[in-house]
């Protein structure tokens, strides 16, 4: 299947200078039956995804008790959420209707551009959520004084920024390739490893430029946000016992989310970009599951979101009886 593929999306020949206009992708599979079965699991993951991430920012937003930095930075997080699950996932399930899953080059770039844009401004934030928390520990009296509005706005809007430069690098590294076919790749959505391979140049010095600026970054930041719960965790002992096992319990919740997060990033962006048998289960893993259980680590499982989210029940019930 995989060559026939091949053969139908062949450019022209590269002596004629054709340029690739669209990209085709082989999927999860091409076995048909299969391919239903994925659509009703994966609309079930997003449709899961942008409930989990909606309640927590409708909850945020309407309970007073929840008007805290802690909870103001989990609402931002549930926002970056949604938005990353749909760079990738609404496109996926319609191709696993469409008989041809063709992307053109335009939407191919730009999916691209918003899918490291929000996933760089993720995984600058997690150094935001540790640093919230750094401060709620170490300076518990002034903790609302320093988090104030102001500050984390300025770390959100900063976080943002640096999501955007490092898109911008990778893209004005990757639109200067020429693409003269084949331009078929072997994944569900556009991302630099597959597409820089698809390039008919020598691209080994832009590879180490690519692992450089996503690689890099993500090992580097990884080890640098555990570092830093290490010593979070370090500073609990002078605490009592309630606050241990809160302060605890919140940031082994962080943790998880970490190497969630991390983990598949650093498997896909901190190795030469060659195919490997697991690819496609940990791009599931890289752009799927984190923004579906972020909501559920973070939040939900929580024990004052939870009783918000009862209190925000009850006054609906209530207003319904009225």
């Amino acid at each position: 299947v995989k060559r026939t593929f091949m053969k139908m999306s062949q450019g022209k020949e590269l002596g004629n200078a054709s340029a690739v206009s669209e990209f085709i992708f082989l999927g999860l599979t091409q076995i048909q039956g299969l391919q239903m079965v994925l659509f009703i699991l994966f609309l079930l993951v997003y449709i899961m995804t942008l409930l989990g991430n909606l309640l927590i920012m409708v909850t945020v937003t309407c309970d007073p008790r929840l008007h805290t930095p802690m909870y103001f930075l989990l609402r931002s997080l549930s926002v970056m959420d949604v938005c990353y699950s749909s760079v990738t996932l609404p496109r996926m399930l319609v191709d696993f209707l469409s008989a041809t899953k063709v992307i053109s080059y335009g939407d191919c770039m730009i999916q691209i551009f918003f899918f490291h844009f929000l996933g760089g401004t993720q995984i600058l934030f997690l150094a935001v959520m540790a640093y919230d928390r750094y401060v709620a520990i170490s300076r518990p009296l002034h903790y609302v004084a320093i988090m104030n509005t102001q500050v984390c706005v300025g770390l959100i809007v900063a976080a943002w920024v640096g999501g955007f430069v490092h898109s911008i690098v990778q893209l004005a590294l990757l639109l200067p390739l020429p693409f003269c076919g084949p331009n078929v790749l072997d994944n569900f959505y556009c991302d630099v490893p597959q597409v820089l391979r698809l390039a008919c140049t020598d691209t080994s010095v832009l590879e180490i430029l690519m692992i450089s600026n996503s690689g890099m970054l993500v090992l580097v930041w990884f080890l640098l946000l555990l570092v830093s719960y290490t010593i979070i965790l370090g500073m609990l002992r002078s605490h009592s016992k309630e606050g241990r096992r809160k302060a605890a319990s919140t940031c082994t919740s962080h943790l998880i989310v970490v190497f969630v997060q991390f983990v598949p990033c650093i498997y896909i962006y901190t190795r030469p970009f060659t195919p490997f048998p697991m690819d496609k289960a940990v791009s599931i893993c890289d752009t799927v599951l984190p923004p579906m259980m972020n909501p559920m680590i973070y939040s939900l499982r929580n024990r004052e979101v939870r009783s918000a989210v009862s209190r925000m029940r009850k006054r609906y019930l209530l207003s319904r009886r009225t």
